[in-house]
C-alpha cells in the first residue's frame, strides 16, 4: 500500500514538475507560426521526454518489476512512425513510454476531448500535439448526421501537423482495454484480442504514408489480463512482456483490412506462447 501510494505521488509530482513548464510555453502555440513554431513543439517534446525519463527512475528505483523487452533496436529517435498495439489495462501507456523512450520521438495518442480539462495533464498534452477526439454514441449521431466522421477528420489534421516534426503516432486498434465480456459481446474470432478496428489507421497511414518510416506492431503480455494502474504501482505486476518488431507500410489502401487483421492472426498466437 505504501509503495503504491509513493509512486502515485511521485508520478504527480513529476507530472507537475514538467507539466506545468510545457503547458506555460505552449501557450506560445496560439501566436507563432511557421519555423518558430516548430521549434516549439521540438522543445516542449524534449521536455515531455523528461518527464517519460524521470517516470522510469521512479519505476526501476521503486518497482520489481522485471522487464522483458525485443524488437525495438534500430528505431530512429528522428523518424515517422504509427505504433499499433493491443490494449490491456491503462498501465500500457506507461508501459510504451518506457520501451520506447529515446528509441523513437516522443509519443503521441488519441485523447478524449473531454481530457483536456485535466488539470496540468490535459492542457500538456494539448501543448504537445496530442490529437483530442469527441466520440458520439449512436443516438446522437442518428440525431446530428452532420458530426459523422469528424473524429477521423480530426485524425487527418493531427497528421498533417506531424509532417513537419518526428512523431511516433500510437494507436490500439481495439478501440477499447481488452475484457472477457467485451470479447463474447464482439464474438471475437481471437483468442485473446478484441477486433481492431481500421478506420483510424486507414487515415493515418493515407495522412503520412509516404513520410513514414514504417509500422511499429506491439504486443503487450502481463501476467494475468485484468491488471490495473494500481497493480502496477504497488509492484504486484512480477513481469512485462514486450514484443515490437518494424513492418513496412502496404502499397495499396485496398490491403489495410487484410493486411491488418493477419497482423492480429499473429500477435494472438504470439500472446498465447509467451
Amino acid at each position: 500500500m505504501i509503495r503504491g501510494l509513493l509512486v502515485i505521488f511521485l508520478t504527480a509530482l513529476n507530472l507537475a514538475f514538467w507539466g506545468t513548464p510545457v503547458l506555460i510555453l505552449g501557450l506560445g502555440k496560439l501566436v507563432l507560426r511557421g519555423r518558430p513554431r516548430r521549434r516549439l513543439i521540438l522543445t516542449l517534446a524534449r521536455l515531455g521526454e523528461r518527464f517519460v525519463a524521470t517516470n522510469n527512475r521512479i519505476f526501476d528505483a521503486l518497482l520489481p518489476t522485471q522487464w522483458d523487452v525485443s524488437g525495438i533496436e534500430g528505431l530512429r529517435a528522428d523518424g515517422h512512425y504509427l505504433v499499433i498495439s493491443n490494449h490491456v489495462s491503462w498501465t500500457d501507456i506507461f508501459v510504451l513510454f518506457r520501451v520506447f523512450h529515446r528509441h523513437v520521438a516522443l509519443l503521441r495518442f488519441f485523447i478524449k476531448q473531454e481530457l483536456i480539462w485535466l488539470p496540468v495533464a490535459g492542457q500538456a498534452a494539448w501543448a504537445l500535439e496530442f490529437p483530442f477526439m469527441r466520440r458520439y454514441s449512436a443516438e446522437y449521431l442518428a440525431r446530428h448526421p452532420e458530426k459523422k466522421g469528424r473524429d477521423l477528420e480530426t485524425t487527418r489534421k493531427a497528421c498533417q501537423r506531424y509532417r513537419d516534426i518526428p512523431v511516433a503516432i500510437l494507436n490500439f486498434l481495439e478501440g477499447t482495454r481488452f475484457t472477457l465480456d467485451k470479447q463474447e459481446e464482439q464474438q471475437s474470432p481471437y483468442r485473446m484480442l478484441l477486433r481492431p478496428r481500421v478506420g483510424g489507421v486507414t487515415f493515418v497511414l493515407d495522412s503520412l504514408g509516404d513520410q513514414l518510416d514504417g509500422v511499429i506492431d506491439v504486443t503487450i503480455k502481463y501476467p494475468r489480463q485484468d491488471v490495473s494502474i494500481w497493480d502496477f504501482a504497488r509492484g504486484r505486476i512480477s513481469r512485462i512482456a514486450v514484443r515490437a518488431r518494424l513492418l513496412a507500410v502496404p502499397g495499396e489502401r485496398s490491403q489495410y483490412k487484410q493486411w491488418i487483421e493477419g497482423i492480429w492472426r499473429e500477435k494472438d498466437e504470439l500472446l498465447a506462447s509467451l
